[in-house]
């Protein structure tokens, strides 16, 4: 939510800065006239209301000179009347205001891209070696399947679509890679929190995936209740309505969770794979800090994410979204995206964003500065990473001629030792 006093203010800043998401003028300017007007309706009524009380004191004074009040009384009756109307107006602007500006996205950070597609982002760095392959390549899915360790033909007769079964090495590997990634944001210093998979609607307005986006969600029939489509959102709402204390800033959590969604608007789009599917499993990181604080903290949490991929050995490249690219509630967003040999191109695995204090005004979440003044936090947000999508990665850099693929050194010990996944030791019951 960004703050109307701001746009009051400065509205020609607000149109510009928003026009680079596709917002229209109009659209502020629809706010705008709507908080004048709420504004107009709490004169009128601050003056009916005076108005009332100067008809209270006039019917006190009748009645203790034993003269009649019927007049005073008749006039608060209608003073109380034009107030109830005004106030049932005052309501009913607001709602309409309140949905207007929940709909406005985050102000973009200066330098981020400027574009109105995903064309635009900026590389700022290549990390890792792509590996040169004597053989052509497979894709993970194809690697998975030959293997038995990934069954998508089962899953969708049981779910549908964009579900999958893992199957012994491949649930053990999917397993090692997020057990791996836990154990290094909390070497980073990130606490560790196993947070519900369902929540409510306030919740998801907090985080700003609603009213925007409720189609992307898979919701209860009947209740107010959202399974997640990120660990994002229990994370960050964990202090909504809270005041933090500021001694406890920054805060660092970290979660696996798996993550749905219905994918709307995805048709066609890898359609194959682990790459976008309605069930998948991410760790996410979240922080809160002070305002002044939130830039320094969004590089160090773009550089966790780095860190799970550099260990696992996976080439990768980050990139500055566009302003249109980037999510509704992000100013800046840093993507890390893993090199895939088969797709002979780079496919994202993270996206680490600063989100400034637009969802903590969503959330009403704040600490009180040294001055004693409550402020909003800022949150940030990011995957550290997408599990499914780093083990497609692994599959596809790590795959051998042969069809095996060679479990990266850091994970052995998670996979009890094994060094390599085979036909032979993929699947136990398959090989009794």
């Amino acid at each position: 939510m960004l703050d109307i006093k701001k746009i009051r203010k400065d509205p020609e800043f607000f149109k510009q800065k928003l026009a680079t998401r596709g917002v229209k003028a109009e659209e502020i300017d629809e706010v705008i006239e709507l908080d004048q007007k709420r504004r107009d309706l709490l004169q009128k009524t601050e003056a009916l209301k005076a108005q009332r009380n100067e008809a209270s004191k006039k019917i006190g004074e009748a009645k203790r000179n034993g003269e009649s009040a019927d007049e005073a009384i008749k006039e608060t009756r209608e003073l109380g009347d034009q107030i109830k109307e005004l106030d049932e107006q005052v309501e009913a602007n607001d709602e309409v205001f309140h949905d207007k500006m929940s709909r406005l996205p985050n102000i973009p950070h200066d330098g981020v891209p400027v574009s109105l597609t995903e064309e635009g982002s900026v590389e700022l760095r290549k990390v890792g070696k792509i590996r040169d392959f004597d053989f052509k390549p497979k894709h993970h899915w194809d690697v998975g399947e030959n293997l038995g360790i990934l069954d998508f033909d089962r899953a969708r007769k049981v779910s549908g679509a964009r579900f999958v079964y893992y199957l012994g090495l491949g649930a053990q590997l999917e397993r090692a890679v997020y057990n791996f990634m836990l154990d290094e944001h909390m070497k980073d210093g990130y606490t560790e929190v196993l947070p519900p998979y369902i929540v409510n609607a306030a919740s998801m307005y907090g985080t700003g995936q609603f009213p925007k986006f409720k189609k992307g969600v898979y919701q209860v029939n009947g209740e107010d209740m959202t399974l997640i489509p990120t660990a994002e959102v229990p994370l960050t709402n964990y202090y909504r309505g809270d005041v933090i204390p500021a001694e406890e800033l920054p805060v660092y959590v970290t979660a696996l969770t798996p993550c749905f969604r219905s994918e709307a608007g995805a048709a066609g789009r890898d359609t194959r794979g682990l790459i976008r599917m309605h069930q998948f499993n991410k760790v996410e990181m979240v922080k809160y800090t002070k305002p002044e604080d939130s830039w320094d903290e969004l590089e160090k949490m773009t550089a966790n994410a780095e860190n799970i991929l550099k260990k696992i050995g996976l080439p990768y490249h980050v990139i500055t979204l566009t302003t249109s690219d980037m999510s509704f509630t992000a100013s800046e967003t840093h993507d890390l995206e893993l090199w895939m040999p088969a797709q002979n191109k780079y496919r994202e695995v993270s996206s680490c964003s600063n989100c400034l204090d637009f969802q903590a005004r969503r959330m009403h979440t704040q600490y009180r500065d040294e001055n004693g003044k409550l402020q909003y936090v800022h949150t940030l947000n990011g995957s550290g990473l997408a599990v499914g999508r780093t083990v497609a990665a692994i599959l596809e850099n790590y795959q051998n001629e042969d069809g095996s693929v060679t479990i990266p050194e850091v994970l052995v010990p998670y996979m009890h030792g094994v060094t390599k996944i085979t036909k032979e030791n993929a699947v136990p019951f398959r090989n009794k």
